[in-house]
């Protein structure tokens, strides 16, 4: 069996799931790797689609031009769909898309026209107005207008809804989209949500896009329009395919957040993945943490990924570009050791704050009182035999009067784990799970210290 041409090769993309990054979470959290497909992303989706609706209303004819905004992925798209239909393409871009994005569209026959990022829509020199004005002069030229043309929305309504439904077996309860076209979001939740009017639909802005804001109060503020340096998502326009009457909620992300998540998604889980992805987690985990009370295990999130990571090698996955941004900081060379002693320096409390066997229940938490800590180790002859929570010690008063009287042996858990101090901060999320809310820190300087999960939020959220 084999394909007619590159364009039978897009779609049925993977739905993999997240491990490290949501172990604390209570549902599951599944991504959909769109740089499986020919071209690298999610929009080889639409290029086929904005096409072959061109075609069938007449707008392009054999050997015409295809002409189009966008920021490297669509372009691709439509490259791929373009070289098995025998169109021409010419294409305008921004200012702050990555030069791997423009070289890969001129090495696939697109004649490229680079246009300042930071002016109005309307400008003369916006790649919006630059790309109507092609149309205008080139004969037998058809500007598709990705924002506005319904086949973008409905390429996604037959192939990204159903596979995502097929590949849950129809258990989706969350989709959750960074926003540019919109026609992703639009299109995949009006499938989904036909099939099922209960799954919800979260979308991620960046800082900088009208779209968070127009949301939550339907007011166009030419005010939260500035730069942002995240890729392929975000608008300064309402688009056309941009549905909100089908979204449940709106979140955004920060440059920086969106950066160190891309970096972290490479780093934790294996997906070599580009800037938008980022925003897309950052914005999911923003969203599942804000609602987590409201998640249960029988909760499936999906994440959409757009791209694949090669084409930002010269931004998210450069040191120099990262630093020069202001994204890089402390916790992406932070070791496990180097927070213990970062959080125990100007603080009363000591690195390790344990309890032997022997000790009463109600000396154990009144020491914790003391500290204002929730979690200890216990200790016997010197070594870790338990470990001492919150949760346990509330279970324990409640169902028993004379708790405090008790031995901490008598109710202590299972042992923190142990890990050498030379960890990254970043690897210790997968030992900070729902049964393990802290973990023990073999120190350089011999002792023991202890990290938690909110000692971990402080530093990754910060």
């Amino acid at each position: 069996m084999w394909h007619e041409d590159i364009l039978g090769t897009i779609g049925n993309t993977p739905l993999v799931r997240i491990n490290r990054l949501a172990v604390h979470l209570p549902c599951t959290v599944l991504v959909k790797l769109e740089f499986f497909n020919p071209g690298g992303s999610v929009k080889d989706r639409i290029g086929v689609s904005m096409i072959d609706a061109a075609v069938e209303a007449g707008d392009l004819k054999s050997g015409g031009t295809i002409i189009e905004g966008t920021s490297g992925n669509t372009g691709v798209g439509l490259c791929l769909a373009a070289i098995a239909r025998g169109y021409r393409c010419v294409f305008t871009t921004t200012d702050k898309q990555s030069p791997e994005k423009i070289a890969i569209l001129r090495a696939l026959g697109a004649e490229v026209i680079v246009c300042p990022t930071a002016v109005a829509p309307d400008d003369p020199r916006s790649y919006y107005s630059v790309a109507r004005r092609l149309a205008k002069d080139i004969p037998n030229s058809v500007y598709l207008n990705q924002y506005d043309n319904p086949a973008n929305t409905v390429a996604h309504v037959r192939t990204t809804g159903p596979e995502l439904w097929e590949q849950t077996d129809g258990r989706i309860t969350h989709l959750i989209v960074g926003a540019g076209t919109g026609g992703t979001i639009s299109g995949t939740t009006s499938y989904l949500k036909e099939r099922n009017p209960a799954v919800k639909t979260i979308g991620v802005d960046p800082y900088g896009s009208v779209y968070w804001k127009y949301f939550h109060t339907r007011e166009f503020d030419e005010k939260e329009i500035f730069p942002y340096v995240t890729e392929g998502v975000g608008e300064d326009i309402l688009a056309g395919n941009m549905n909100f009457d089908l979204v449940d909620d709106y979140v955004r992300v920060t440059d920086k957040e969106a950066m160190q998540m891309t970096r972290r998604l490479a780093e934790m889980e294996g997906m070599f993945l580009g800037g938008s992805c980022g925003m897309a987690m950052s914005g999911a985990l923003q969203w599942m943490e804000a609602h987590r009370d409201e998640l249960t295990a029988d909760d499936i999130v999906v994440v959409v990924m757009p791209d694949g990571g090669y084409r930002s090698l010269g931004k998210v996955y450069n040191d120099i570009w990262m630093q020069e941004h202001g994204f890089l900081d402390d916790a992406d060379t932070l070791t496990a050791d180097g927070l213990v002693q970062q959080r125990s320096a100007g603080s009363m409390t000591p690195a390790l704050v344990s309890v032997s066997t022997d000790t009463t229940l109600g000396d154990a938490i009144d020491l914790m009182g003391q500290h204002g800590i929730s979690q200890m180790p216990v200790m016997k002859n010197g070594k870790v035999v338990g470990g001492l929570i919150e949760q346990d010690i509330l279970r324990a008063l409640i169902r028993d009067a004379d708790a405090r009287a008790h031995f901490v042996s008598d109710l202590m858990g299972d042992p923190f784990p142990i890990v050498d101090g030379s960890r990254p901060v970043l690897e210790l999320a997968a030992q900070l799970g729902p049964d393990s809310p802290a973990v023990l820190v073999r120190q350089t300087s011999g002792g023991l210290g202890i990290l938690t999960r909110s000692d971990l939020i402080g530093t990754l959220g910060a």
